[in-house]
């Protein structure tokens, strides 16, 4: 967990204390080999960086979400499933990792996005997408459709990687990070202003979708 409160004037407070945005951090591949976890200690980096928000990892692999939806799924995995709807719901933004599998985004991050709703809504999230020549954004664009679905609200600006696995060196340093890090940025600024403005909303006028 990573945390960071001293700007953007938030008005959220505790006796004075500026509260720091939650922003949970979902890692959406559980492929073998993956290099998901390259692209998250990167983003989570830059994420420390910030002041003002606190991040939480949530990887697919270690979610171990059941495969098939249930309205009663088995004590041990009603367990996984509300351990991830608690971490959820107390986020007040999402940044979603995702490579780019067959013009689309892996199932395993699909089945998380589909085992909860209301942690959702009228919250925002932002994409970080890696993949081969197209740098995992037709997987982003599909996944705007269906996270409108869920009532959030998308950041326009991603941070993508093109050819990932060329861009960064065995120790998972980004090889020329000038433009990844000014595009985290603009990420995380848009992100900090969407997920405090609708954190007050919120706290002002409950969502009823």
């Amino acid at each position: 967990m990573r945390l960071n409160a001293r700007r953007h004037g938030h008005r959220n407070h505790t006796h004075g204390i500026p509260r720091p945005l939650k922003v949970a951090v979902i890692l959406g591949s559980n492929r073998e080999g993956r290099f998901g976890p390259v692209i998250a200690d990167w983003f989570l980096e830059r994420a420390a960086r910030y002041d003002g928000i606190e991040t939480e990892l949530i990887d697919v692999v270690t979610a171990r979400l059941p495969d098939a939806l249930s309205f009663s799924p088995r004590p041990e995995e009603a367990a996984r499933v509300e351990a991830v709807s608690g971490r959820l719901a107390a986020a007040d933004a999402f940044v979603v990792l995702t490579p780019e599998y067959n013009h689309s985004f892996p199932a395993p991050l699909k089945n998380l996005i589909d085992w909860h709703r209301a942690e959702w809504q009228a919250k925002p999230v932002a994409f970080v997408s890696y993949g081969g020549r197209s740098g995992g954004l037709r997987a982003v664009e599909q996944l705007r459709q269906v996270f409108a679905e869920m009532h959030t609200v998308s950041v326009r600006d991603t941070v993508s990687f093109h050819n990932a696995s060329a861009l960064f060196d065995d120790e998972g340093n980004h090889r020329d990070p000038a433009d990844a890090d000014g595009a985290a940025k603009a990420l995380l600024d848009q992100l900090a202003w969407w997920g405090n403005a609708l954190r007050d909303a919120r706290n002002r006028y409950p969502y009823s979708a």
